[in-house]
């Protein structure tokens, strides 16, 4: 998933300091294009920001989900993947940040053929293995 070119990021906050923030101002940093999902917002990290994931427009590629939502959300959040693969045929990863996680909703993602990862920090792992 290190290999993406587009992110969106669900929940991606508007304020600095926030993990939903710097995770993927650092993205951008290292020449991820970040599509915010935030219904909060109209802009962040000077991209237009969207209320859902499944209201990107279907010209916008997005490779990876990155969801910095409560495990609660996850489900949901796993819809709009499946309903944006379905619509645009992309997202192919789905990456849940640390203390996120949903078993069931991970395997509804693989069975559709989404890569998932769970409880983990895009950043992190993004330093550890490189550009």
């Amino acid at each position: 998933m290190l290999a993406a070119d587009t992110i969106a990021v669900v929940g991606c906050s508007t304020t600095a300091g926030k993990a939903a923030h710097d995770v993927p101002r650092y993205l951008q940093e290292h020449g991820y294009r970040i599509v915010p999902v935030n219904p909060f917002a109209d802009e962040v990290l000077g991209e237009p920001a969207y209320d859902r994931l499944t209201e990107v427009p279907e010209g916008v590629h997005v490779d990876v989900v990155d969801v910095f939502r409560p495990s609660d959300e996850v489900s949901g959040i796993v819809d709009d993947a499946l309903a944006r693969r379905d619509a645009a045929g992309d997202v192919n990863g789905l990456w849940l940040q640390l203390g996120i996680r949903d078993d069931e909703a991970a395997a509804r993602a693989e069975a559709a053929g989404i890569a998932v990862v769970q409880d983990r920090c895009l950043k992190v792992e993004h330093g550890r293995h490189g550009d």
